[in-house]
């Protein structure tokens, strides 16, 4: 039965079933082997299965075959590589040296700025290398902290000097008007022999003179030869609390532009204090525990806020009489209320008037129960008389403050100023009475 053979293409049995006969090599018939394939009518391979048609099962073991071979590429006809512009191409020597070089930097650019964070925030002491030594941080105080209290105050306090017979007389002061006025105490100036001098906080000095001085309440006011100078601010003393903060300024030993902290540790502490053979002194002082020593005296107690509230004057000591005596932590200072009218009546008319009751004192009232201060006289006219009251009586309070000693009621009384009304609570025999008594000036 004749046929086709699908795989190769090739008819290759005669009419009637007879097998064709060898197909002789020529033209058209390449040989067995041949690395041409029979061509198809489009120039290619006739069948797509012909490069397998020596395995082909079916095929006539007897019929030719011809083996497709993969051409050989002839010297000269490859095609033009073609490059894909896309492609990565290879880093020259400049972009190999460039790219670790900017790393670099950035890297160093990070560690410096998280460096120096972290040296501003942790509070760090030490000093980096090219570093600005002024950090923003440590230079800036705030100014109602205690630096900046002090930055603002000091350049108002002086140190003073006065020639005396005794050699040369230093303490502290503090400007109290833009024209040269300057507040201290009457023992730094007194037994002067000649012209005072100031230093100022700037190192610079002017000669200073006397204007005047009231050694009972131990206040001096003296001129400077210079205008244009920055006085204090003056606070309030009678609205002081135990507890508040001050600072003391001045030049203790000669260490000038010193500044001390503390509080205030009581109020109205009446005190009597004076050299032998000098005036007697009485205070109603702030007591605090601000360190204050020798050359201190005449300085400016300060509050919180920067305003003066007392004139740092004498302090308590365990030493003897005749030694030197050095802080302790018992300072005190004349109200700068009391202070300041002092120092206007002094500028006004040379010298300082002197508070009074009217009366004299006696003792104390331990023989009439203990408490109180008795009264040994009274002026016809004065005050105390105005307000009713006799000898004998036994002053208890004044204005809510407790009586004990002679000490107490004389101190008290010259806090006030001349005119002002205080409530005395007194015992008559058995009797307690009140009553209100204009205080006075004294006539001297």
């Amino acid at each position: 039965m004749g046929g086709t053979d699908v795989t190769d293409g090739w008819d290759w049995r005669q009419p009637g079933g007879t097998p064709a006969p060898a197909r002789p090599p020529g033209p058209g018939y390449p040989p067995v082997g041949s690395p041409q394939a029979p061509q198809g009518a489009g120039g290619g391979p006739t069948s797509p299965w012909w490069s397998d048609a020596l395995t082909d099962p079916w095929r006539d073991p007897g019929a030719p075959a011809a083996v497709v071979l993969p051409a050989i590429p002839t010297p000269g006809t490859e095609p033009e590589p073609v490059s894909d512009p896309d492609a990565p191409g290879r880093p020259t020597l400049r972009q190999l040296l460039l790219i670790p070089l900017i790393t670099a930097l950035l890297a160093g650019s990070l560690g410096g700025a998280l460096g120096y964070a972290f040296a501003v925030r942790g509070g760090g002491a030490g000093t980096v290398l090219g570093a600005d030594p002024q950090a923003p941080g440590l230079a800036q105080r705030r100014p109602e902290s205690l630096a900046g209290v002090a930055e603002r105050v000091l350049p108002s306090v002086v140190t003073v000097r006065v020639a005396s017979l005794g050699g040369t007389s230093e303490g502290s002061g503090f400007i109290a008007s833009a024209d040269g006025h300057v507040i201290t105490n009457d023992h730094v100036v007194a037994g002067a022999t000649g012209k005072a001098s100031v230093i100022f906080n700037d190192g610079s000095s002017a000669p200073a003179t006397v204007v005047g001085q009231d050694p009972e309440s131990d206040i001096a006011v003296i001129k400077v030869s210079r205008t244009g100078l920055r006085p204090v601010e003056f606070g309030d003393s009678d609205a002081l609390a135990v507890g508040d903060p001050v600072l003391a300024m001045g030049s203790p030993l000669s260490l000038a532009n010193t500044v001390t902290a503390g509080i205030v540790s009581a109020l109205d502490r009446t005190m009597r204090a004076g050299e032998p053979g000098g005036p007697t002194r009485y205070y109603a002082a702030i007591q605090t525990d601000a360190a204050v020593n020798h050359g201190n005296s005449g300085g400016p107690l300060v509050d919180g806020a920067g305003r003066v509230i007392g004139v740092n004057s004498t302090i308590k000591s365990l030493v003897s009489d005749g030694q030197e005596a050095g802080n302790i932590g018992l300072a005190f200072a004349i109200p700068i209320n009391q202070a300041k009218r002092i120092t206007q009546d002094i500028i006004g008319t040379g010298k300082a008037r002197r508070t009074v009751i009217g009366a004299q004192v006696g003792g104390s009232g331990a023989g009439n129960g203990g408490a109180g201060v008795r009264l040994a006289a009274v002026e016809p006219s004065g005050p105390a008389a105005g307000a009713g009251l006799r000898a004998g009586d036994v002053i208890l309070k004044l204005n809510g403050r407790p009586m004990n000693e002679p000490t107490d009621l004389i101190a008290l009384v010259r806090k006030f100023a001349p005119g002002a009304v205080v409530t005395v609570e007194y015992r008559r025999g058995s009797d307690r009475q009140n009553a209100s008594v204009t205080l006075a000036a004294d006539a001297k």
